[in-house]
């Protein structure tokens, strides 16, 4: 099997450039990271795209990454550049745009990686080759495509209920139910080639869209979508700093109400000006 297409490479550098930008630049990272209050608040919409450049580490990226090699190759093979690009793109912001959605009412989540995206090839793949065995980790035996697929749903919906993991799942089921619908529009006659497999990953996605429209109770129930960080998804480390930086500037501006601007430090100024940009 060869190797990724144009689209496909410049995928995986502009993830590995923009990712190492972030890891080593924190403001960089916070002005593209997936953050409610920015985007619903201060209508900074670029952030639904760009935070699926962003990775919280090495690890994080390289397990996104070697994912998209795998499924993305046979992809971009089998349809072409520019549809292989539209699915990626569409799953990305469909995945973020769930997160959105259900998140909307906690300004603090935060959020970043190409996992979205990196579904939405996963579940393009599934709806083309569903018959085509695939190795998990820690699992020695081959398993269909389309019994990952219905598995990946499930598991994804006990996690958007349960909330007893620091992973993204609602941008992973936004995004992989994306990546399949967008695939099946540039090749429809696949739809009623893989109707079966088709069906048993969709209902369960929409029964539980369904839900989420008119009961949403159900969902929230015992669980009503804490403030915690994604670790796929978002980077802790980068929350925490956001809470000290906070807390610096709050003592900086305690510092002026109490002693007026010229009592602070040359680096107490600087802070508070970076603060302010």
């Amino acid at each position: 099997m060869g190797g990724l297409g144009i689209v496909g490479i410049v995928i995986l550098v502009v993830n590995g450039l923009f990712s190492y930008q972030g890891f080593n630049d924190i403001n960089f990272k916070r002005k593209y990271v997936f953050n409610v209050q920015a985007i619903l608040g201060y209508k900074d919409y670029k952030r639904l795209l760009t935070s699926g450049f962003l990775h919280a580490d090495w690890s994080h990226l390289g397990f996104n990454m070697i994912t998209f090699y795998f499924f993305g190759r046979s992809l971009e093979a089998y349809l072409g550049s520019f549809p292989f690009a539209v699915i990626y793109l569409v799953s990305l912001v469909v995945g973020n745009l769930m997160a959105l959605w259900i998140h909307k009412d906690n300004s603090h989540y935060t959020a970043l990686g190409a996992s979205g995206a990196v579904g939405g090839v996963l579940f393009a793949f599934i709806a083309f080759f569903p018959d085509q065995s695939l190795y998990l980790m820690f699992i020695p035996i081959p398993i269909p495509a389309w019994v990952v697929g219905v598995g990946y749903v499930l598991y994804s919906i006990y996690g958007i209920k349960s909330q007893r993991d620091n992973i993204g799942h609602e941008a992973h089921l936004g995004g992989a139910i994306a990546g399949l619908l967008t695939a099946l529009l540039f090749v429809p006659e696949m739809a009623k080639s893989n109707a079966f497999v088709i069906f048993l990953i969709l209902v369960p996605s929409v029964v539980f869209l369904v839900v989420m429209l008119f009961k949403p109770h159900l969902i929230k129930q015992g669980s009503p979508f804490k403030s915690k960080h994604v670790l796929y998804d978002v980077d802790d480390r980068f929350n925490n700093k956001k809470v000290e930086s906070q807390k610096e500037i709050d003592r900086i501006l305690e510092k002026i109400n109490d002693s007026g601007l010229e009592s602070l430090t040359k680096e107490e100024k600087k802070k508070l000006d970076e603060h302010s940009e």
